[in-house]
Formats: structure tokens, sequence, C-alpha cells
């Protein structure tokens, strides 16, 4: 059943989506389930694609009928935003989760003539229209032109999330041993972009067989349980001491602190999973000075949407980034089907056709 919401005319800086295609990220459940500060009741969804329908008057990079992505949204004023750090937004928290309105406070939305909570991520894309900003909105280039929309949707998150960890922050060289801990979307889309560079080891640690099987096909060379085998033992055995990079993506605190603890001398760890607010997880002080190890927060793979989504689109293009493995399409009305096969780990990146 479709809820009927009105949305607003795009400002001079926003652009109207039609949506084709939205991905279902944890995030979204995070808000549903009140772990992450997104206020309720409201619309979320912040993996859209879809066609531009119309434009504000002070846009100048999309013309209606553009194919786009929509991707997390920023300020465009501040220090990092202006160096195109735009992941590092000074304000992005009330650009992308709690204002639940624009950066000034407007409604995007409304239900029943009164205003409800929307522009998540700048989008709020759980939708058949979205309103986004120029600067989170994102052409699809020319060699991507043919690409599917479930296929474009999840790289303005989950995907440039793992990819961009790994290719912009974590950056492992010839030899190098990487591990993943938690193979769902940010974790194998991290697992495709290791594959991609000439490292010596690639490993995984899940807790389900069926997603390490596809994590191998992606490229891993070895995968461990850590519900039949401890990771810390496993990870410095398969590797001779431990890895030097690891990527925490289950946002689970005892993974994070196996990640650590698993690491190599001189190691580092880009902790990219999110537990709900104000969670902690032990960490070993002693051994992260003794080893020399890094502990670095990654947020959406440290990425200038603008010019890395054209690349990611242009690598799945090209078959370099089998992001169709991961992908299960569900119909919008079945939203809460979808949301049950991804807790149930049926499907590993939902992704929503209106």
């Amino acid at each position: 059943m479709r809820n009927e919401v009105v949305i607003d005319d795009p400002r001079a800086e926003e652009v109207l989506v039609r949506v084709e295609a939205v991905g279902m990220c944890h995030s979204d459940l995070a808000v549903r389930a009140g772990k992450f500060p997104f206020p309720l009741p409201g619309v979320v969804g912040h993996e859209g694609s879809g066609i531009v329908e119309s434009v504000g008057a002070d846009v100048t990079s999309l013309r209606v009928g553009d194919r786009v992505m929509l991707t997390f949204d920023s300020c465009g004023r501040c220090v990092n935003c202006v160096s195109n750090m735009p992941s590092r937004c000074r304000s992005f928290l009330a650009h992308n989760f709690t204002n639940g309105a624009r950066p000034d406070g407007s409604p995007t939305l409304w239900h029943d003539g009164q205003p409800i909570h929307g522009n998540f991520f700048g989008q709020s894309s759980f939708a058949t229209y979205a309103l986004a900003r120029e600067r989170n909105t994102v052409a699809v280039p020319d060699v991507a032109a043919d690409l599917a929309p479930e296929l474009l949707a999840p790289l303005g998150c989950g995907i440039q999330t793992g990819v961009g960890s790994v290719l912009n922050v974590l950056t492992p060289g010839a030899d190098s041993a990487v591990a993943v801990f938690g193979a769902g979307a940010v974790g194998l889309a991290a697992v495709m972009a290791a594959a991609l560079l000439p490292i010596r080891e690639l490993i995984v640690v899940d807790i389900q067989d069926s997603r390490l099987e596809l994590a191998k096909r992606l490229g891993a060379t070895k995968v461990v349980n850590s519900r039949s085998a401890d990771p810390v033992e496993a990870l410095k055995e398969l590797t001779g001491g431990g890895p030097d990079f690891v990527v925490e993506s289950s946002g689970v605190p005892t993974a994070l602190a196996q990640a650590i603890k698993s690491l190599g001398n001189g190691g580092t760890a880009g902790v990219v999973g999110v537990p709900p607010f104000g969670v902690t997880a032990p960490v070993d002080v002693a051994d992260v000075v003794n080893d020399s190890k890094r502990v670095v927060g990654i947020v959406e793979g440290q990425t200038n949407p603008p010019e890395f989504l054209p690349q990611l689109a242009s690598l799945v293009a090209s078959g370099k980034l089998p992001v169709g493995e991961l992908v299960k399409t569900f119909p919008l009305e079945e939203i809460e089907r979808a949301a049950d096969a991804m807790k149930s780990g049926e499907a590993i990146k939902p992704v929503l056709i209106p």
C-alpha cells in the first residue's frame, strides 16, 4: 500500500528526480529502529538512481532527462567541502541525519497537510520522487548509460563506502595482506576493490558460509567463519603475523576489537561499520601503542562523489566491479519484505523498484 506524500518544488539549487531504483542500507533500518538520529515520522532512503524531472534556477551541471545517481549531502562551504572532501563536511550530520528538513529547517515533504521529516541524506528516496541538491546528484557517465538502475543505485552509499575505503584511504601496496570483517554490501565492495590490486592476501571474516562463498567468488583468497574459529588467531596464522590492513564493516563492537587485535605490527584498521550512536568497543591500548597500530574512521569512503561515482559506474559497466552479484530487487510496495530479507541474510543489497 502506498502512502501519498506531497513533495516540494525544487528551489534554486535543487533537483527533482523520478526514482527508478533505490538501495536499502543498514542506516535506513537503524533509523526505523530508533538507533540513528533522524526524526520520525519521515521518509528515508539514500541510494537513489533515476531521471531528472526538473531543476532549480541555479543548477548548471544537470538537465531535465539526465540519468543520475544520488548520494550523501554536504554544505559546500566549510574548509573540507571546498577542499573536495565533502565526506568530512563539518555539517555532515545536519545535512544527512538530524534535521529531517532542509539545512534552513524548511520541510520538503507533507502528509495530510502536515510537514513530515524528509531530506534524509539530502534525498529521502524510498519514494517515487526525490528532492535532492545539485551537490548530491551526479550524472551517469556515457560509458555507463546502459546500466540497469538497480546497479547504479547502490553506488551512492554502500559501494562507494567499501570501494573508497580501500582505494582512497587504506591504499594497500603490493604484497600487502588485507582482511575484511563483515561480508555485507560494504564489506564485499571493499573485497571487490582490494581484488583489483596486486596484494598478497585478501581474507574475509563473517558468520555466514553463503556470504563467505560469495566473497571467494569476488576475489577473497581465504575466508574465516568467526562462529567456528577465533578470527584473531586465524588471521595471524594465515598472514604470518597479522594483516597489514583491516576493513571493519560489520558495525559489531566485538568484531572491531578483534579487527584491531588481529593487525600486524604497524597495521591500519579502517572503521566503516557504524553501530547505534553511543556504543563503545573494548580496545587494548597497549596493543595499539606497542605495535604502532592505526585506527582510522572512514565516512563514505572519503570520496568526492562528482569525481568518484562516475568512476564506479564505469568500473561496473566494464565488469571490473560486479555489483550485480550483491543485488536482489523488490517492488517498492514490498519494502518490509526487503527489510526482512536483508536482516535474515537472504539479500545482501536489496534494491527497491518504484
